[in-house]
């Protein structure tokens, strides 16, 4: 078989997505087009592997059994995707598809209940026949490509590929589960991951940014990493646990639960400590626990309790609590309100800065999110600033405006590779440069009352140019000829119609 190009599998997956399309909302068919790659790129690596063992034991049924056992994953007779395809005429073809990806469920522990979707709810996909097509037109798409003789990481690409094609269609849902890849990308580098490091994502979505953070490992030529995650929105926990399968990250341990209120990555019965965390969390999240956690199990909460209406500085509190003493990193995205409102938000702020923790900040452009317009900033926070670490006597703040430089966009902006380089570079070196960034001085943000607002500490006002007044004279006296001209050209042409 030809080997398929990337852009090729891509449009060939969102051409099979296209039949749930218009069946369901862009939210929910997500879930049903993901489960069916997942099914379908299980379904093949089985199906070649058993090819292979056929070819090189003959009828040694036996031993060809015994290997398929010991594979990476097992795959029950009668429950793959070819099974399927050739039951596609059957009146009961959503019930007979659930009964398979359950049969998967139950034969391999790592995969035990990752398929949360209902193939058979008219609820969902409507009636008999309209379901029924619906899988019939998917297994007819799924069926023209072999997704074992995918080369590389193209499968996992592609799986991305269509996460962000569903956050674009999604909309503001789309944030519960997508993280656009190129503020993804920049978060990873600023956390500067490195080989032998524990990550974690305590809101980790659909997977995508943490998995960029270990790729900034294996960039460095190292495959000692690890990588942790908990997600509470069940079907997007469902999908992050897939993402990882198909970029081969099986030993990732993803919880399905409220990070806040029931925290999950634990050792001891006390919370894990993780060198790197990185996060997107919910922007200024209602409701999140504030009277639940007011005695927290877990101390996180000792600078202050967050708002009950914002819970922004709770998912921090969490994250820095879960940071390793002396070297432990974050890296967050924030709305900007984080960085200058008051009340117990301030308090919290304050004891963070004042206990050296916080490292960067760092703005970024309008519109980078489908589900909001807003600006955001990521706020860097480093233990090895406080006493006994590698950097404690760092005392500055580096601040870094990058809000007026992106890739415009009709429906949303980006960062091109020279932003996010720039950006980078600017932080890892801690330079100043004029109306772009500034290294703050302990004294310079207590005199700011602790507001971290970006333009307190980079000044990108622009003088507006000298005007020319008398240039301005002569263009007026221009326009006011040539006025005078057009209109004795109109006043000929009206005398001779009679006008």
């Amino acid at each position: 078989m030809t080997a398929l190009t990337q852009d090729d599998l891509n449009k060939l997956l969102w051409s099979a997505a296209d039949s749930a399309r218009s069946v369901v909302d862009a939210s929910v068919f997500k879930d049903y087009i993901l489960a069916f790659l997942f099914f379908k790129y299980i379904s093949d690596i089985k199906k070649a592997e058993t090819e292979k063992l056929v070819a090189r034991y003959g009828d040694d049924k036996e031993r060809i059994a015994l290997k398929l056992r010991n594979a990476r994953f097992v795959l029950p007779e009668g429950s793959s995707f070819y099974d399927i395809y050739e039951k596609q005429n059957a009146d009961n073809l959503g019930e007979l598809l659930n009964i398979a990806l359950r049969n998967i469920e139950e034969a391999n522990e790592s995969l035990h209940d990752i398929f949360t979707i209902d193939f058979n709810s008219q609820a969902i996909l409507g009636q008999t026949s309209q379901r029924n097509k619906m899988i019939r037109d998917m297994l007819g798409d799924f069926k023209k490509v072999d997704l074992s003789h995918v080369e590389g990481d193209l499968l996992g690409n592609a799986y991305m590929y269509l996460i962000e094609r569903f956050g674009s269609d999604a909309g503001k849902k789309a944030g519960e589960f997508y993280t656009p890849k190129i503020v993804s990308s920049l978060l990873a580098k600023l956390a500067m991951p490195k080989p032998g490091d524990r990550i974690c994502d305590p809101t980790c979505g659909s997977g995508g940014l943490l998995l960029l953070a270990g790729e900034e490992v294996a960039a460095q030529g190292s495959n000692d990493y690890a990588l942790y995650g908990q997600e509470k929105i069940g079907a997007t926990y469902n999908l992050a646990r897939m993402n990882m399968f198909l970029h081969g990250q099986d030993a990732a341990r993803i919880e399905w639960g409220d990070t806040l209120n029931n925290p999950l990555l634990k050792e001891d019965d006390r919370l894990m400590q993780f060198d790197v965390i990185v996060a997107n969390p919910p922007f200024s999240l209602d409701k999140w626990g504030e009277k639940q956690l007011e005695s927290d199990t877990y101390n996180r909460f000792d600078r202050g309790m967050p708002p009950a209406s914002k819970g922004d500085y709770a998912f921090i509190s969490h994250m820095i609590a879960t940071a390793k003493e002396g070297s432990g990193r974050v890296a967050v995205i924030v709305p900007h309100g984080v960085l200058f409102r008051g009340s117990s938000e301030g308090r919290i702020r304050t004891a963070l800065i004042r206990e050296n923790l916080l490292d960067a900040v760092i703005g970024l452009p309008a519109g980078l999110f489908q589900t909001t317009g807003i600006p955001v900033a990521i706020l860097i926070f480093d233990k090895s600033r406080s006493a006994g670490g590698a950097n404690e006597n760092r005392k500055d703040v580096l601040f870094i405006d990058a809000s007026k430089e992106f890739v415009a966009g009709k429906n949303q902006n980006t960062l091109s590779p020279e932003h996010i380089a720039k950006i980078f570079n600017t932080y890892k070196e801690r330079k100043e440069i004029e109306k772009y960034s500034h290294v703050a001085t302990p004294q310079e943000i207590e005199e700011n009352d602790y507001n971290l607002n970006i333009p307190r500490y980079v000044d990108t006002f622009e003088e507006e140019a000298e005007i020319d007044l008398q240039a301005v004279k002569s263009e007026i006296q221009k326009i006011e000829t040539e006025l005078a001209t057009v209109q004795n050209q109109m006043d000929a042409y009206l005398k001779e119609l009679g006008l």
